[in-house]
């Protein structure tokens, strides 16, 4: 399966040097709306942690559980800020002429939202033994007219993701709150769920400010 990444914020995965030794090492794991915000974190925190992604969009959350043990890369990390779910609640259609196959009309829904909630404890948990700590980022605003998307259902996903993080008692980094108030002048275009740089930039500093926040709180 292909997730569609727009190019501006795929050059995010490109690799980037300046790992300090002894500062903690976080992990992001993302969609593309996470891969537009890397760098921007990455500076933000330079002088707090080195902070590490996947070199690809994480999609849905049967890709997560498909390639989870490759991106923990076998390790302990002191922190892992993580989301799944614009992909899950995204219509496709095979034969659908958009290049992401996303058809809200005659396509069918990536992963139903009991499905969705499942994957996520699943992924928790086979996360927790590789995390000091756990961020969950909620999933961002769709605006209205989202060629694969109905508006509203980021509602209903991220209230079944905040159910398992609640019982987990993982703090919840709400970037759809923050996205719904944006102006429409910080996405890419009308109906589309991606971000400018300035956007993204703005998601960036709130996620820098809870990943200082929670390696902070934890000695």
């Amino acid at each position: 399966m292909h997730f569609y990444t727009p190019e501006q914020d795929a050059q995010n995965l490109k690799p980037t040097g300046g790992h300090t030794d002894g500062l903690p090492e976080v992990l992001l794991i993302g969609d593309s709306i996470s891969i537009g915000y890397t760098q921007a974190v990455r500076a933000l925190l330079k002088p707090v942690c080195n902070v590490h992604r996947p070199a690809v969009n994480c999609g849905d959350t049967n890709n997560g559980l498909a390639n989870l043990d490759g991106w923990l890369a076998g390790r302990v990390w002191d922190l892992i800020h993580f989301n799944w779910g614009l992909h899950d609640l995204c219509y496709r259609l095979d034969e659908a002429a958009d290049s992401s196959n996303k058809d809200k009309i005659n396509g069918t829904q990536s992963v139903e939202v009991t499905d969705y909630q499942a994957n996520l404890e699943t992924l928790v948990r086979r996360m927790q033994p590789h995390a000091k700590r756990l961020i969950w980022a909620s999933t961002t605003y769709i605006p209205e007219g989202e060629a694969g998307r109905f508006q509203g259902d980021e509602a209903r996903y991220n209230a079944a993701a905040a159910k398992v993080m609640q019982a987990h008692g993982i703090p919840v980094d709400d970037l759809c709150t923050l996205t719904r108030e944006f102006p429409p002048g910080l996405f890419i275009g009308p109906g589309d769920v991606h971000y400018t740089p300035e956007g993204s930039a703005r998601i960036a500093e709130a996620v820098a400010d809870c990943i200082s926040r929670q390696l902070k709180a934890g000695g």
